[in-house]
């Protein structure tokens, strides 16, 4: 199944691509800025799961980005979708097969710094897995003791941050936790995330991290703050929020990887 569909992959347009990027909510936009784009459809590459969530296409992209061959998968699958924290396991293990040796993932996210607000972006330097769950629960061989300690890829997430200085854009840094939705936190929850620091929480991205140093990729990840968390300005959370926000911090995030694109071979 995979040999099959890694196959489909490899063949699109003979791009041989080298980073891939999944897209996290509201970041579809940056599929428009490829140029010589191929699409498929998650419904047609065997093994790939199907989003339910609104603002995540459900489709594999590949094209141009800056001269650069590159893949989008754009519409992750979340664990809260179906309680299956390895959901996003056969795209990330095609992309190993494909060739691909950079993997850089995006989420939306909610900001705990007051300083960090709606439209920032934010690198994560590390991550804090606060549900408990991991995607290589079941996994038969000793490789699933996977490392952690250098998650993020320190060449790689140094290159996308003198990207973003040559862009001219803010880039913020910190420590995501991930909760596993789909309920939005409690006020509570991000007074605890904050001691025990935390600058961003979202319910994403840290199952996709685990996977990918499982199959030995380089990361790096970027959150785009969509809001600020609860009981920090008093209002309720919602998706909509998330969607209409994470445009306007995705066009930053699209600058520094042009940026990047532009100055380093991958």
């Amino acid at each position: 199944m995979k040999t099959t569909t890694a196959k489909i992959i490899r063949e699109l347009g003979g791009l041989m691509p080298r980073t891939a990027i999944i897209l996290g909510s509201g970041l579809g936009g940056l599929v428009d800025s490829l140029d010589m784009q191929v699409r498929i459809p998650f419904s047609e590459l065997e093994g790939f799961p199907q989003s339910t969530v609104s603002g995540h296409s459900g489709e594999l992209v590949a094209g141009k980005l800056a001269g650069q061959p590159i893949i989008l998968i754009s519409g992750r699958v979340h664990y809260y979708e179906s309680g299956d924290a390895s959901a996003m396991r056969t795209p990330i293990e095609c992309l190993k097969a494909i060739g691909v040796e950079n993997l850089i993932l995006t989420n939306s996210a909610g900001s705990v710094d007051e300083d960090m607000g709606p439209g920032s972006v934010m690198q994560i330097t590390d991550h804090i897995d606060f549900s408990g769950l991991n995607p290589l629960i079941g996994e038969p061989s000793d490789n699933r003791f996977v490392g952690m300690t250098n998650a993020y890829h320190a060449n790689l997430s140094a290159a996308l941050a003198r990207a973003a200085s040559d862009a001219g854009i803010k880039l913020f840094d910190g420590v995501y936790m991930w909760f596993s939705g789909p309920s939005f936190e409690t006020p509570a929850e991000i007074r605890m995330s904050r001691i025990l620091g935390a600058n961003a929480v979202g319910m994403s991205t840290v199952p996709e991290v685990i996977l990918a140093k499982f199959f030995d990729l380089n990361v790096a990840a970027f959150s785009i703050i969509t809001n600020y968390a609860a009981g920090m300005t008093g209002d309720e959370l919602s998706h909509g929020e998330t969607k209409e926000m994470a445009p306007k911090g995705g066009e930053n995030l699209t600058k520094i990887l042009i940026s990047w694109l532009e100055n380093n071979q991958v």
